[in-house]
C-alpha cells in the first residue's frame, strides 16, 4: 500500500476508534495486535494484513468496506488481492469487493460479526470456498453463498481465480 493510503487509512481507523470511545489499548487488547503495532498503523505506516484489518473492522462494529472506504487500492497479502467496488447503504449493510487469488493460494479467514454472510461469484479460475468443513469447489460463472461468521477459506489450484465478493452483514433493528 502506497504511503497517502496508508496515511488516509490510519487518520480514519483512529477517527472510527474515537467514535468508538475505545483507547489505543482496549482497541488493540480487543483486536489482538499489539498497541505498538495498531499505534503504527494510525501514523500511517506498517503494512497491515487482510486479517488485522478484517479484526480491527469487527471491534470497531462497522463493515469491513467502511474501514477501508478512504482508499481506493487494492488491499493484500499471501496471494489474496481484494479492492472494494460499492458499499449498499440500505439495511442490512452489504459490500461488494473485487477478488483476486493467485495459484496455489489457501486462504484462511477469520469469523465476521455474527451474522454475516458472503456470497462469491467465480469470474475466471476455478476456487474452493466456504466455511470450513462445508467448501464447495466453483468454476467461472458458479456461485456460493455461505455463512462468514464462522473461519472460511478460499483455495485456489493451479491457475489465478478472480471472484466478485459479496459481504452481507446482519441486518440491524431500526429505531422506532
Amino acid at each position: 500500500m502506497d504511503l497517502d493510503s496508508l496515511t488516509t487509512l490510519g487518520r480514519h481507523l483512529q477517527q472510527l476508534r474515537f467514535a468508538s470511545g475505545l483507547s489505543l489499548s482496549q482497541l488493540a487488547a480487543e483486536a489482538g495486535i499489539a498497541k505498538s503495532n495498531l499505534s503504527r498503523l494510525e501514523q500511517g505506516q506498517g503494512n497491515p494484513t487482510l486479517d488485522t484489518l478484517w479484526r480491527l473492522a469487527v471491534r470497531l462494529n462497522v463493515p469491513f468496506g467502511n474501514l477501508v472506504a478512504p482508499i481506493s487500492v487494492s488491499l493484500g497479502d499471501a496471494g489474496v488481492q481484494v479492492r472494494l467496488i460499492d458499499q449498499g447503504k440500505d439495511n442490512p449493510k452489504v459490500d461488494a469487493y473485487w477478488m483476486s487469488l493467485s495459484p496455489h493460494t489457501v486462504r484462511q479467514a477469520e469469523a465476521h460479526s455474527a451474522g454475516t454472510s458472503e456470497l462469491i461469484t467465480v469470474v475466471s479460475g476455478q476456487l474452493e470456498v466456504g466455511s470450513l468443513g462445508q467448501t464447495k469447489q466453483l468454476s467461472a460463472g458458479q456461485s456460493h453463498r455461505f455463512a462468514a461468521d464462522q473461519p472460511h477459506s478460499y483455495r485456489t489450484a493451479d491457475a489465478w481465480a478472480t471472484a466478485q465478493l459479496t459481504v452481507i452483514y446482519a441486518a440491524t433493528e431500526r429505531a422506532s
